[in-house]
């Protein structure tokens, strides 16, 4: 994360917000499965076909979904260029609408399919911060976030760095708080709090393109 500037660090953790409340909004309402913590559908891929249980169904069609829009969003930024983040950000805010959209019109009875435009949503936003066609910021994941927290924290101890791991412990933490407050809306707002993460999607949309255009070099006038 030390690659990129400040507000760019700050909307990382933002959007690490917005996956941990669009995941706790999905893991309510379907009893136990995800749409961005593809580790935890794998175990229960893995446990349903064990049990030859239709959780495996539901588990693996999630991950094949999530897969979808990390190619189409890693497809989009390759494309967009210099304005990468906010279009992809653009398409996430795109599935999250068509997410509450079904939601609104179809009802409970199409909270899978309501649930899969999250799980695209939530595999494009993984290509927001795409370097070098690798991802540089793992926004729904946070195993590796941990990871380098402890291996920075450590390198702090040794006399490394001081506060370089402070980025991924607030990466995290965005996550976790993101999905307290999913909890906390779903309870109140049930399925519907699914506005609420589009809205933010699009506010970062917009903040993305602020900063894009920001950070773009002068163009250079011709002299007569």
């Amino acid at each position: 994360m030390h690659r990129y500037s400040r507000p760019l660090r700050v909307v990382a953790i933002l959007l690490s917000s917005l996956a941990g409340f669009v995941d706790a909004l999905a893991f309510l309402k379907l009893g136990g499965f995800f749409v961005s913590f593809m580790s935890g559908n794998s175990t229960r891929l893995a446990v349903g076909l064990a049990e030859h249980s239709q959780a495996a169904w539901i588990a693996g069609g999630l991950i094949a979904i999530f897969v979808l829009g990390v190619i189409l969003g890693s497809t989009l930024g390759r494309r967009a260029g210099r304005t990468r983040k906010p279009a992809v950000l653009g398409l996430v805010t795109l599935f999250l609408v068509a997410a509450a959209l079904v939601h609104d019109l179809a009802g409970d009875p199409w909270a899978l399919a309501s649930s899969g435009f999250l799980a695209l949503a939530m595999g494009a936003l993984n290509a927001t911060f795409e370097r070098d066609g690798d991802i540089a910021i793992g926004i729904t994941y946070m195993t590796g976030a941990l990871v380098k927290f402890g291996q920075r924290l450590s390198t702090a101890l040794s006399g490394g760095d001081r506060w370089a791991w402070a980025p991924f412990l607030l990466l995290w933490t965005g996550l976790v708080s993101g999905a307290w407050l999913g909890a906390i809306a779903f309870d109140q707002l049930g399925f519907d709090a699914i506005w609420i993460g589009a809205s933010l999607g699009g506010v970062l949309t917009l903040a993305t393109l602020i900063i894009s255009r920001r950070n773009q070099p002068p163009q250079s006038t011709a002299t007569v």
